[in-house]
């Protein structure tokens, strides 16, 4: 009999796509989920293996899904990793005979019919129900975490704000009788998210419960929804399982221990007790860690009593003041055990990479030991070839020759320099002349150039060498901000300096006749010209 394509119903949801496959007589079934692709196996009454695999259209979270399998049917539940993000509808590809028969048409999108789509998301919800093989299956609407308010009181945070100042904003501090939002500690920073929708700005730790920042109130007793930013999770999920791995092989192969480490927005450093650390260990480092993620070791973490013998085996430093409760112990098989509060992959595949950018100098005769893990390392190559186009396009030569190439720009901008440089001392020379025999000279000169700097303007004022005029000189935007120099007889200088400072909206110092600064406000330069003429004026009348 020919074979037929079986009634396969391919259902796609926002935030999850679900498969059912029927399958023929078949033993020992197997399902592998990964981010990718989902990969089948099987044998048939004689004993033969069969494989098939699908290559999805979008990464999933392999760690979030799903399967079950009976002796006639495969049921699979993948989590999007992008939600709200369609998959086209799938098409027949004629590949290799397998096990596996699929009707790739029977596709059903996720803006169908609201009837129908509701009963097929209960239908899999039940079949759902039924698989063991990874713990339950989460709801149908998400992956959230319901919990109940215990408290909501004012509070103030403060925050970066758009301009990288520090401001202060007013909110809520919220108690929830559980939470899944990590506070930060143990040198990694706290988790983001939404209570209810509700943005979550910063989660800290009060004792043995979690303090959680929101700019809206919620009502103490109100069952809630907590959810993740799982992006961010994550992201300091590799990081943090990156540093316990490299702290592991830095001790072992140089017997060198870390005394602290800090999780940044963009690197993550390692301070390491040694006062040096050569190319050559770095390389050794590097090396053994990625070997271990290419092993993909198992991650556990297991909950110890205080009391327990085996606390004494495990590496860590002291539990702050207020610990309460169990020791959590964190383990990369093999390698290593730590007390650690943070949270962690579960294989050392998820961490992907290793990349140690470099060492610096630390603290205290230490070393600090620089290093990316996972998605920050591919993001990094691509910031850096998308730096190394922009400059083969610049320099007009190929990658290996940008370095010399800079050399050579560098020389030429310095001759540039110096050249420019002995033209604008001589320009100030010839106009601190100009100034002198000019018919205009006397009481108050004024005097306004776009190009220049400071060595400029005192030129101009050692030329002239008066005591008796008041020489007020500036360079810069006409109307932004530049540089200012006031010079003359030092009592009217030392009275005018800081008039001029504030007119001009900015700052400034001096002595012994001469006061200058920074300004922001170049525009007012005719009220100070202004002042300085009715200073002079005075001074005049009453002599």
């Amino acid at each position: 009999m020919a074979r037929q394509h079986a009634r396969t119903l391919w259902y796609d949801r926002p935030k999850y796509v679900f498969m059912e496959f029927c399958v023929e007589d078949n033993t020992d079934a197997q399902v592998l989920i990964e981010d990718h692709r989902i990969v089948f196996s099987c044998k048939n009454a004689d004993g033969v293996e069969f494989y098939n695999e699908i290559e999805f259209y979008a990464k999933v979270n392999s760690k979030d899904s799903r399967d079950k399998c009976s002796s006639r049917s495969v049921t699979c539940f993948m989590r999007k990793w992008k939600e709200n993000v369609a998959w086209p509808r799938l098409t027949k590809e004629d590949i290799k005979p397998v096990w596996l028969s699929v009707d790739f048409d029977n596709w059903r999108d996720w803006e169908g019919d609201e009837e129908v789509e509701r009963a097929h998301v209960e239908h899999y919800a039940e079949l759902l129900k039924k698989v063991s093989t990874k713990g339950p299956p989460p709801t149908m609407d998400d992956l959230d975490f319901t919990t109940t308010v215990v408290s909501c009181s004012p509070a103030e945070l403060q925050i970066e704000g758009h301009n990288g100042k520090k401001e202060v904003v007013s909110g809520f501090q919220v108690v929830l009788e559980d939470t899944l939002l990590f506070p930060e500690g143990g040198g990694q920073p706290d988790d983001r998210g939404t209570i209810n929708d509700i943005t979550v700005l910063r989660v800290t730790r009060r004792g043995s419960q979690a303090d959680h920042f929101t700019q809206t109130p919620l009502v103490p007793g109100s069952q809630v929804q907590v959810q993740v930013d799982w992006e961010r999770r994550f992201d300091h999920m590799q990081q943090h399982s990156g540093q316990h791995l490299i702290t592991a092989v830095a001790d072992h192969l140089f017997g060198w221990k870390t005394t602290s480490w800090e999780l940044g927005r963009l690197r993550s450093v390692i301070e390491l007790d040694s006062p040096s650390v050569t190319a050559d260990q770095v390389a050794a480092i590097e090396q053994s860690v990625n070997e271990k993620i290419r092993d993909r070791l198992p991650v556990n973490v297991r909950e110890l009593s205080l009391d327990d013998p085996e606390v004494e085996q495990v590496r860590g430093r002291s539990l702050p003041d207020d610990h309460a409760g169990p020791i959590r112990v964190v383990t990369i098989k093999g390698v290593d055990s730590n007390m650690c509060c943070g949270t962690h992959v579960s294989n050392l595949s998820d961490l992907q990479v290793i990349k140690i950018l470099g060492v610096e100098k630390g603290k205290k005769n230490k070393t600090n030991l620089i290093f990316l893990a996972g998605n920050r390392v591919l993001k990094w190559m691509e910031r850096s070839h998308g730096t190394e186009k922009a400059l083969t396009t610049l320099l007009k030569c190929g990658a290996e020759d940008h370095v010399e190439a800079v050399k050579k720009l560098q020389n030429v901008a310095k001759l540039l320099q110096k050249n420019n440089l002995n033209l604008l001392r001589d320009l100030a020379v010839h106009t601190a002349h100009s100034l002198r025999n000019s018919p205009d000279w006397g009481g108050v000169v004024v005097l306004h150039r776009k190009e220049g700097d400071s060595e400029f303007m005192n030129i101009i004022a050692n030329e002239i060498g008066s005591q008796k005029t008041l020489l007020f000189l500036t360079v810069g935007d006409e109307k932004g901000a530049g540089l200012f120099l006031l010079a003359g007889p030092a009592e009217a200088v030392e009275n005018l300096g800081p008039r001029v400072a504030e007119v001009l909206e900015g700052k400034g110092a001096g002595k012994k006749g001469r006061f200058q600064g920074k300004a922001t406000k170049m525009s007012q330069r005719a009220e100070v010209q202004a002042l300085l003429q009715d200073y002079v004026s005075t001074h005049s009348a009453e002599e």
